[in-house]
């Protein structure tokens, strides 16, 4: 899917916690609250077996929609298009995995932070690299999913490193099991699930090559929806749901975590 092609979901209406959603000037019911995220990254934004939006963030969507009264809408939305989507208008909200950067809280808002998260590496099962020092440009190539963290601080840190860009992650963790990128640069989460499809031919790096703030991103100008926002998160938080949802969607991943020594994510 290209940046600018969307595909939209209704997800019911909302308004058990709050009385005084966001009016509609046409018929005076609440504006849907339309959120972005790209249904492509589970556990946390993903589609289920049949087809519809899935995962913590459509959760967490769900419930903050429900807290402002007002109905869900998500739409799917490319990853290197959704930042303008918000910033036209097509969406409210960002709830997609996010990192919150110096260079995205130029163009946008973030809420409080709710996820920890860490840049880290999936390579070949043999394979010699142990850390990030171990890359040597004149040897090894490294992939990146275009626009993402991992690929800003591989261009930022190591602009000697030859980088395979591509749009998807799934094709990047090929690119390590066939032997094309001598790693790949990516989330803890993902490099994880990468590794535990594909165990017989890669090994996880988890440790992180530096730690990373997911949060929820809004426009500049949408003060009062960032005030609840962080108000939602602060709630959420302190009544657990949080780590229901990790038990529901993640209890697996939690587990490895601890045993690797590695910090479970969620604060």
């Amino acid at each position: 899917m290209k940046s600018g092609a969307f595909t939209w979901f209704t997800l019911g209406l909302a308004g058990l916690f709050c009385s005084c959603g966001e009016k509609s000037s046409e018929s005076g019911a609440p504006r849907p609250f339309v959120v972005g995220m790209e249904l492509a990254y589970p556990p946390f934004e993903m589609r289920s077996a049949d087809n519809r939006p899935d995962g913590i963030s459509v959760r967490m969507a769900e419930d903050l929609a429900a807290r402002l009264g007002r109905p869900l809408e998500i739409l799917d939305v490319e990853w290197n298009g959704i930042i303008p989507a918000l910033q036209s208008g097509k969406i409210d909200a960002i709830i997609s995995s996010m990192t919150r950067t110096p260079e995205r809280e130029q163009a946008i808002a973030f809420s409080e932070g709710y996820v920890t998260n860490g840049l880290c590496m999936l390579v070949a099962k043999d394979s010699a690299i142990q850390s990030v020092a171990d890359l040597d440009p004149a040897r090894h190539r490294v992939a990146v999913k275009l626009a993402t963290t991992g690929h800003q601080w591989a261009r930022a840190e190591h602009p000697e490193l030859p980088l395979i860009t591509l749009d998807d992650s799934a094709s990047c963790a090929l690119e390590v099991v066939q032997g094309k990128a001598d790693a790949f640069i990516y989330d803890q989460i993902s490099i994880y699930q990468y590794w535990k499809k594909f165990e017989d031919k890669t090994r996880p790096i988890l440790h992180p090559i530096r730690e990373e703030t997911w949060a929820i991103g809004l426009r500049k100008k949408d003060t009062d929806l960032l005030n609840d926002v962080n108000a939602f998160l602060k709630a959420y938080r302190e009544e657990g749901k949080f780590d229901q949802l990790a038990d529901r969607y993640m209890s697996d991943q939690k587990k490895a975590f601890e045993a690797m020594g590695v910090p479970f994510i969620f604060h």
